[in-house]
């Protein structure tokens, strides 16, 4: 016997506005990378865990990530004129958490990894599988949150093949990289 379909909640119909919180929910299915959003410069130095990262286009290469402009980072970001997206690697959980606690000093944050620099100055995670240094070419306010978009003018790839780190239904989880079977199996 065939099992019955999901239960479908309806939250709000088109005839109600979408709330923030039902909003929310729903946005909590749709799993993201986890990065840390870096910057550096006259401004001071910054940084936030941030999910809302996409690439827009790869020509010229171009990065977009959203801030909340009651966010320390918004502010910095756009003193500074640069930002580093640095794509965690599932080890990288506990110092997601740490950029992500809005009652943590800088210095802590920065206390925890190995930190260096590519082209803009902002701090790249040495430790990161990918990190984009960009430069922003646009910040466009948007709501509560800016847009910010980011040339990248230096990009670093570890090598190797770390398994990810991806936010899913508020919580972590770990996308584990198929690894190659044995030869003769």
């Amino acid at each position: 016997m065939d099992a019955p379909p999901p239960r479908r909640q309806a939250m709000e119909g088109s005839s109600m506005s979408v709330t923030q919180q039902s909003f929310r929910a729903a946005m909590s299915h749709l799993a993201a990378a986890v990065n840390l959003i870096t910057t550096d410069g006259p401004g001071g130095r910054a940084g936030m865990t941030a999910s809302a990262v996409c690439s827009v286009t790869d020509s010229p290469p171009t990065l977009l990530t959203c801030i909340n402009q009651s966010a320390r980072l918004n502010a910095l970001v756009k003193a500074n004129g640069v930002f580093c997206v640095n794509i965690l690697a599932a080890a990288h959980q506990e110092l997601s958490g740490l950029f992500a606690n809005s009652k943590e000093e800088m210095e802590a944050r920065f206390a925890m990894g190995h930190w260096g620099r590519l082209v803009t100055g902002a701090p790249v995670l040495e430790e990161a599988p990918v990190c984009c240094d960009c430069r922003v070419t646009q910040a466009v306010e948007a709501g509560t949150h800016t847009v910010f978009l980011g040339e990248v003018v230096g990009l670093r790839v570890t090598e190797g093949e770390p398994d990810g780190l991806v936010y899913f239904r508020r919580a972590y989880h770990q996308l584990v990289t198929p690894r190659a079977a044995p030869a003769g199996k």
